[in-house]
């Protein structure tokens, strides 16, 4: 049975948009991922991490599968090593030609060494509930319980 999730797109290396926009025909063309929306994508000032690394470009993807979390992981993954990621010469919330996350799986609530969903800091952080509430702004937080619009508020991002 296919479910609906929501996909966290970055990207602060190289020909970022680029990047993103082959990350999702790669996604597609694996046949199990099926894009339904993609957001605007955005330039955000890195969070965290190192000083001195470029902006990035962020965007949510809205798709369906049949999936399991765990496979749809290993799935996004592999699209980032396609794209030029490189996880063993990365710093932790350091520069990054492609970064895939789940965000959100229907109602899913997980938590397992290699995967938590809901993303556990989705709720904090505007480069991913600006792009999301885009496309989902009236979906509940299945942990939280409030409304990803209501999030985006609350972390200061509903304002002009």
């Amino acid at each position: 049975m296919a479910s609906k999730a929501y996909i966290g797109l970055g990207s602060n290396l190289g020909r970022r948009q680029e990047t993103l926009r082959r990350a999702l025909d790669l996604l597609g063309k694996r046949g199990r991922v099926h894009l339904r929306a993609l957001s605007q994508m955005i330039e955000t000032a890195p969070t965290g991490g190192p000083t001195g690394q470029g902006d990035f470009i962020n965007a949510v993807a809205e798709i369906e599968t049949d999936l399991e979390p765990g496979a749809l992981l290993a799935e996004l993954q592999q699209v980032e090593n396609l794209c030029g990621r490189d996880r063993s010469s990365e710093l932790r919330w350091g520069p990054r030609t492609c970064d895939l996350d789940i965000l959100l799986m229907g109602d899913l609530v997980m938590r397992s060494p290699e995967l938590t969903v809901p993303h556990p800091r989705m709720h904090q952080r505007l480069f991913v509930l600006r792009p999301l509430a885009q496309l989902a702004p009236q979906v509940v937080h299945p942990v939280l319980g409030r409304t990803v619009a209501q999030l985006l508020a609350e972390a200061g991002g509903g304002r002009k």
